[in-house]
């Protein structure tokens, strides 16, 4: 008698080692596809959250702004900001202090003025919202940054509001005086490519 036949307890029991009896190789054709599967269910994971991620991040955004213009109280009433960045000529993000404890991030639009487009269409343009954007920059670095008159913007996620700092009473009126940006009260807006000349 081999040797190895007294190891091999199997045979003296009369059952099949684990991988040869017929479970036993149902599930070695099946490990390689689990493990496939896992890997795809694992990848596709992080791509479902990337991509559902934006909808809800504009979502909470356009709630925010909502809540900032239906509770913001009289237009007169002034409510401080932290500049969170500017986003162009007209327009900024900022967290909101609301009332004492709350704190809402929205974008901002200057009420009554338009500002050359970063997405410009002609090179001037293009120079035109640079510098538009630097001042308003540099306005808004001025500090105790806040927001009234405020209301409802066409687009979603943003209202409309004057702005004042430490030195500028109406942020507004001084891009309008500087040249970087010019009146608007809604309706159509002139290309500033025609206008760039001028």
């Amino acid at each position: 008698m081999s040797p190895y036949e007294r190891i091999n307890t199997y045979r003296a029991s009369g059952r099949p080692p684990f991988g040869r009896s017929r479970w036993g190789r149902r599930f070695s054709r099946a490990l390689p596809w689990v493990f496939v599967l896992g890997v795809a269910a694992g990848t596709m994971l992080p791509i479902r959250n990337w991509v559902h991620w934006p909808q809800h991040s504009f979502d909470r955004r356009s709630q925010d702004a909502d809540v900032v213009w239906k509770r913001a109280g009289a237009p007169d009433v002034r409510h401080p900001v932290d500049v969170i960045r500017t986003i162009d000529g007209d327009t900024f993000e900022a967290r909101v202090h609301l009332w004492p404890g709350v704190d809402l991030t929205t974008r901002v639009r200057l009420r009554g003025i338009d500002a050359p487009e970063l997405k410009a269409s002609c090179p001037q343009e293009l120079q035109m919202a640079e510098a538009a954007t630097v001042a308003l920059r540099d306005l808004l670095g001025q500090g105790d940054v806040a927001i009234y008159n405020i209301g409802p913007d066409k687009y979603q996620g943003r209202v409309v509001a004057d702005v004042v700092t430490r030195k500028t009473e109406n942020v507004s009126a001084a891009l309008l005086a500087a040249g970087h940006a010019r009146a608007y009260n809604g309706g159509h807006r002139a290309g500033w490519c025609a206008n760039a000349a001028r």
